[in-house]
Order: structure tokens, then C-alpha cells, then sequence
């Protein structure tokens, strides 16, 4: 299964309880920058294999990934911040998982659109 896993934008605080809860459940975690996820995970106590997975290398990683989903390993697709496979890295394994037939979550985050909103509004 792939899970496409919203993060933080700005406050790691700002993670949700079902990423933490995906974060801590899968095999492995393809992460946009590993030293930046690395950051999250530490902060609360996840010790997952990491692998990277950006623009320069998501071409020849996208296949071993999408190999290892149909193996039954559950993977989770990270950015740096947001939602991944919108402006950051992971279309390409997004779509590859579902030519392929792969079972994928979407984990969603915090929405930095309303919160401008809601701030816009106040001011």
C-alpha cells in the first residue's frame, strides 16, 4: 500500500494524530529531503527506514518502490511540507501505484488554505 502523507508546514506540531499513527505503521518512508524528515520523525520517537525520493531521482526510484508495494511492504510518501505529488515530488509514483493497481491512502493535513483565510478574515 501506498500512503501519500501530509506534513507540517512550518510547526511540526502541526502534524496530524493519523500521520504520526501511518508514520510509525509502515515498512518504509520515501521522503523528498530524508535529513528534513529525519527532523520530524525524531521529534516523535519514529525510527523508519528512509529513503530518498525528489526531483532529480523519483524516475529510477519509482519502479524498485512500486516493486516493493507489490512484495505487500507499505510505503509512505513525505515532502518537506504539505501534501506530496501537488508542487513537490511524488506524481510519478502516485500515478505508477495506480497504473499498477496498488491500494493507496491519502493521509491529509492541516490546511495552510484556510488558515490564510481565517487570518485574512481576522485582519
Amino acid at each position: 500500500m501506498l500512503y501519500v502523507v501530509s506534513t507540517p508546514i512550518g510547526n511540526l506540531k502541526d502534524i496530524t494524530l493519523r500521520a504520526l499513527e501511518t508514520l510509525k505503521s509502515v515498512d518504509l518512508i520515501a521522503a523528498e529531503d530524508t535529513r528534513h524528515t529525519r527532523v520530524l520523525l525524531d521529534a516523535y520517537g519514529i525510527s523508519k527506514p528512509l529513503t530518498s525520493f525528489f526531483e532529480h531521482n523519483e524516475d529510477r526510484k519509482t519502479a524498485p518502490l512500486v516493486a516493493l508495494m507489490k512484495e505487500g511492504k507499505n510505503i509512505a510518501l513525505v515532502s518537506d511540507a504539505g501534501t506530496p505529488g501537488l508542487s513537490d515530488p511524488g506524481y510519478p509514483l502516485i500515478r505508477r501505484a495506480q497504473e499498477e493497481g496498488i491500494k493507496m491512502e491519502v493521509v491529509p493535513g492541516v490546511t495552510a488554505a484556510i488558515a490564510a483565510l481565517t487570518t485574512a478574515a481576522l485582519g
